[in-house]
């Protein structure tokens, strides 16, 4: 039985002004079943912190793209994963974020996520949605098309994992 750390989490969906997401490439560095996926910055936030801050933080950790103006949580999702032989149960909250784009340049990764990340790039909504790869949060794709036409949400919309829907990062043997 794997330990469990549960945690509230900020993450952060980063638009450019051509309106690209950047995304992450990672792997589980311990886990060959899993596929490599790409993912939206976040981590864990710290006890009293502001989620907005926490994205922010993280954002900066994570890629060192300057200039960042933080918007409102858009998103929120509740996740239960394994990584690094750890069982996460995340409470997420996703916040919208804008820049004028960047180079892909972590300013402090953790250990684990500097043993996962392989690289970043930036993507236009029409790649991402014709990529099969998974992504995090796996609903992405279902719901970035609103934040990439403007549409900023009166209170975050719930983007959890459909229940009983399987991992999508587990290859299927």
């Amino acid at each position: 039985m794997a330990f469990t750390l549960r945690r509230p989490a900020a993450r952060c969906v980063l638009l450019d002004r051509e309106d690209r997401v950047l995304l992450i490439r990672a792997e589980d560095p311990i886990d060959p079943r899993k596929v490599p996926w790409w993912e939206i910055p976040g981590g864990g936030m710290g006890f009293g912190e502001d989620s907005g801050d926490a994205a922010l933080r993280e954002l900066h950790e994570e890629t060192g793209i300057p200039g960042v103006e933080m918007g409102p949580c858009v998103w929120v999702q509740q996740t239960t994963y394994t990584f690094a032989g750890y069982r996460f149960e995340s409470d997420d909250r996703i916040h919208v974020a804008w820049c004028d784009g960047g180079e892909y340049d972590p300013q402090g990764l953790e250990a684990l996520e500097a043993a996962a990340f392989t690289g970043a790039r930036w993507w236009t909504l029409d790649d991402l949605l014709a990529d099969p790869e998974p992504t995090v949060p796996n609903r992405l794709r279902e719901f970035l098309p609103g934040l990439v036409a403007g549409e900023i949400p009166d209170e975050p919309i719930d983007i959890s994992p459909h229940p009983g829907a399987p991992d999508p990062l587990y290859r299927v043997e």
